[in-house]
């Protein structure tokens, strides 16, 4: 074994990453790590502006690297003239992060049609158009590529409404059912583009403490008892996983959602 084995097996430096939902909590904690590995790092999110406010008070060599796109990632014409500017801009992308969704919190007997359809659009349409887009591109420049999306253990287990005492964002029906489907889609596209050169992953985390918009006390407390580690994950402890997963340290791996939850879907 050379002795910078693992230094070059878990090697960013010098490669690309799209990202999109960049303005939210876990895209900007994306962002400043690939950053900081070294990568190129293209932050996508459909407002610009606020995606620029959410990285202002960062240090100028970070702002002034991190290459700012604006993207409806819904819209398919949106996706694709992104992707071309992104692609010319960099000459390649070695690694594209499906990271933007939304939900819907209203109670399920009042959810309505565009209620409904705009979890629908973002989650596993928006996915599948930069999915297609980004594989297009790699096909046509016989290039290698990593694909990640986020999805939820809420795809493979439902929550627990009981803790939603004090919490108004009661996780929705449509929006378990939309990460199942990026779950589902991650095994799909690893399965058909594996012969391309492209490794297609999914993360599924658990509950994450949002320190910006504290999530109740007594939800706090109640989603901690029902968790085997007994807390919410950190923003922080969800990027390991990501990062494994772009790197060559995980050049065997392909269709695999790795859930970071502490434990809470074992039970």
């Amino acid at each position: 074994m050379k002795k910078d084995y693992l230094k070059e097996m878990f090697n960013l430096e010098g490669k690309s990453v799209l990202i999109t939902g960049a303005a939210g909590q876990i895209g900007r904690e994306l962002c400043m790590v690939y950053f900081n590995c070294g990568a190129k790092v293209f932050a996508v999110d459909l407002d610009i502006n606020r995606m620029k406010e959410r990285f202002s008070e960062l240090s100028d060599t970070l702002y002034s690297n991190v290459s700012f796109f604006e993207m409806d990632i819904t819209k398919q014409d949106s996706v694709g003239k992104s992707f071309v500017d992104i692609f010319s801009e960099s000459g390649g992308l070695d690694i594209l992060i499906n990271n933007a969704g939304v939900s819907t919190f209203e109670p399920f007997a009042e959810r309505s049609e565009e209620s409904f359809d705009f979890v629908m659009d973002v989650n596993m349409k928006g996915t599948f158009f930069c999915i297609q887009k980004y594989a297009d591109e790699l096909i046509k420049r016989k290039s290698k590529g990593v694909i990640i999306n986020i999805a939820s253990f809420y795809g493979v287990i439902s929550p627990d409404l009981r803790i939603y005492t004090d919490c108004g964002r009661i996780n929705s029906e449509v929006y378990g059912a939309t990460k199942a489907g990026v779950i589902q889609m991650t095994r799909y596209f690893a399965a058909n583009l594996a012969n391309c050169g492209i490794r297609v992953n999914c993360i599924s985390p658990g509950g994450i403490f949002n320190p910006e918009e504290p999530q109740g006390e007594d939800f706090i407390k109640g989603y901690s008892s029902l968790c085997p580690m007994g807390r919410m994950a950190k923003t922080e402890e969800i990027i390991g996983g990501i990062l494994y997963l772009s790197s060559d340290a995980a050049s065997y791996t392909t269709g695999h959602n790795m859930i970071i939850d502490g434990g809470m879907s074992c039970w």
